[in-house]
């Protein structure tokens, strides 16, 4: 007792029981309460003990039966664990710690739902071990039952305060539900407790690295590295962070730090093929991919990521086929749809069939998309298209050919209405050879005449023109897709033209940016509050066909005006992974200037006034 503390000498009886061996634990206690006698927590688990050895059907298997089994877990062999924790189980049902190596081993394995069962089998005989409510945390947060896991990990807690792996734990699930503060919160108490675990450190740089505060979450991961110098996650996650604040030689450095400590860790090829694509390095970017898909086969967003860098290398077929993976990535999982009749595989016959097109994701895609629908509908029988409702007028306008029809996704089991069936990110596959010859197409879209003529009437009505749409930012602003945009004081060369009347076809959050125009360049930019820029695609479409020409960012504005055949002028990042066949406008008049990583907006934009410029002299 002098050279332990009681908390020490808790926290090994607390071990043996985990361990099945209650004698050494009841010893254990029994000389605690020799010296303090009033140790609550000492007396309520030598009480349990004894009711334990009073009850004579809590039997307990041999601890070399025991043994065993861990020795199994700890060589991998889940199935093995789990067939020998049935057979001992069925002879000592009350074997707590055998439910909980079950547990863990059904999660292993990913049978979250027997985890479950068994986890909550051991609470049920042994309530107080707080490792198996952690362990019931963790799969109720691979499940996604994320608040469900926050308060078994706070049972843990309560059990044992100073469980450091269920704070870290916990703090992981609150990040997930993207409650940063309590997230931030929970890890630094994991790390008060035990400040000498990196895995801590390098998770609370996770938190900071979703919460962008990016110099902070790089402070975190070094911390880890200092405890850990192997560390090569937290090198692989360092490097994003550095990717993300656009510093990608100090990236790279990362990964390759990351790769030399751990060759046969996927995400670090995976993320320094990400560096290497906006760094415009397409082949050493295919590489890094490869190498991280033949250490981790199948996993889905390392394939849907090779696909973007194979279409922006102009390796069409390829960047096709492995855009199909995106099926099986979380993100799109969830959009996919189940017919009972097959997908057009592009070879079968449409000859007397009928063909359903589906959307599968936002506006604009549908927009840039259906300009190869003509090639598919002049093959079938009959061709029916399920868009937006939004799409609706323009698209029936547009395709008089095509049954163009509201999505319906209540009935997909029963329908009976078609042959086969293709997602509609998967229609510029079927056509490479078509897409790839007419890579701008005639017009495609066509607004109602009568709205183009209202629209060019109320032009008239602010001067004699040239009329200039503008855009410059997209609906979502999130850190991933900034450099794909401009700032406002960067669009100065085109609003330094004079004589030219600028309208306004941003359609959210743009009344704070126009006046910052006004203020700013002394630049009245022309919006029209009747309009509404974000549901009334129909309109919008009759504006842009109006104007003399439309200037924008990677938005969905440029993929409207260049389809109803308006002169579009895209300014581009060109090491952006949309910047590809699949991704860019098409139509017959439309012209993308492209910037570089390291480089700012101004050659793209003077490049585009100049253009402006001829306009005026026409």
């Amino acid at each position: 007792m002098k050279n332990k503390t009681v908390e020490q000498l808790i926290k090994k009886a607390l071990s043996y029981q985990k361990k099945g061996d209650f004698l050494e634990a009841k010893t254990i206690y029994q000389q605690i309460l020799k010296v303090f006698p009033k140790n609550v927590r000492a007396q309520e688990a030598l009480t349990g003990l004894i009711k334990v050895n009073q009850n004579k059907s809590f039997t307990l298997p041999p601890q070399q039966l025991v043994q065993q089994l861990i020795e199994l877990l700890n060589k991998g062999q889940f199935f093995n664990v789990m067939d020998q924790a049935k057979v001992i189980t069925n002879q000592y049902p009350n074997a707590f710690f055998v439910w909980n190596i079950y547990g863990i081993s059904a999660a292993q394995m990913k049978m979250f739902d027997e985890a479950v069962i068994a986890f909550k089998k051991s609470i049920s005989i042994k309530p107080d071990i707080a490792e198996t409510y952690n362990n019931l945390g963790n799969v109720y947060r691979e499940k996604r039952e994320l608040e469900k896991s926050i308060k078994i990990f706070q049972k843990a807690i309560l059990i044992e305060p100073d469980y450091a792996s269920a704070y870290n734990n916990m703090a992981v699930a609150f990040s997930e539900l993207n409650k940063f503060k309590e997230a931030v919160q929970a890890c630094k108490k994991a790390i008060s407790l035990n400040p000498k675990d990196p895995s801590f450190y390098n998770n609370l740089g996770n938190i900071f690295k979703e919460q962008i505060k990016l110099h902070k979450a790089i402070e975190a991961y070094k911390k880890a590295i200092f405890i850990k110098p192997d560390y090569a996650e937290a090198y692989s996650n360092m490097g994003i962070a550095f990717k993300s604040l656009g510093e990608l030689d100090e990236a790279i450095k990362s990964f390759k730090k990351s790769i030399l400590l751990n060759p046969n860790l996927p995400s670090s090829f995976n993320n320094m093929g990400n560096a290497l694509l906006n760094q415009g390095k397409l082949n050493e970017a295919i590489d890094a991919y490869k190498k991280s898909i033949s250490l981790q086969p199948n996993k889905a967003s390392t394939h849907f990521n090779l696909s973007f860098v194979f279409l922006n290398n102009d390796q069409l077929k390829e960047g096709f086929d492995k855009y199909e993976w995106r099926w099986k990535t979380p993100k799109f999982s969830s959009q996919q749809r189940f017919f009972s009749q097959p997908m057009w595989d592009g070879k079968k016959s449409l000859s007397g069939k009928r063909i359903l097109v589906w959307s599968e994701q936002g506006v604009g895609d549908t927009i840039m998309w259906v300009s190869c629908l003509s090639y598919l509908a002049s093959q079938a029988n009959k061709c029916i298209l399920e868009c937006q409702n939004k799409l609706l007028p323009l698209l029936k306008r547009s395709f008089p050919n095509v049954e163009v029809k509201a999505e319906e996704k209540s009935k997909d089991k029963d329908r009976n209405d078609f042959d086969f069936h293709l997602p509609l990110g998967s229609l510029y596959g079927k056509f490479i050879k078509e897409i790839s010859i007419n890579f701008k197409p005639k017009a495609y879209l066509f607004p109602d005449p009568t709205r183009v003529m209202f629209w060019k009437e109320r032009l008239k009505a602010l001067g004699k023109g040239p009329y200039v749409g503008i855009s410059w930012k997209s609906g979502d602003m999130s850190h991933a897709r900034l450099p794909n945009y401009c700032e406002i004081s960067e669009l100065y060369s085109i609003f330094s033209i004079p004589n030219i009347i600028f309208i306004n076809l941003q359609y959210v959050k743009f009344k704070e940016d126009l006046k910052k125009i006004k203020d700013n360049f002394g630049v009245t930019i022309h919006n029209f509050d009747d309009l509404d820029h974000f549901n009334n695609i129909d309109d919008v479409a009759a504006l842009c066909k109006s104007l003399d020409m439309v200037v924008s960012t990677k938005t969905t504005v440029p993929l409207i005006s260049t389809a109803v055949g308006t002169s579009t002028k895209v300014a581009n990042w060109k090491q952006s992974p949309w910047n590809n066949i699949l991704l860019n406008p098409r139509g017959p008049s439309i012209d993308i200037y492209e910037k570089n990583t390291r480089e700012n907006w101004d050659n793209v934009f003077n490049s585009i006034a100049e253009d402006i410029l001829k306009l005026q002299m026409e």
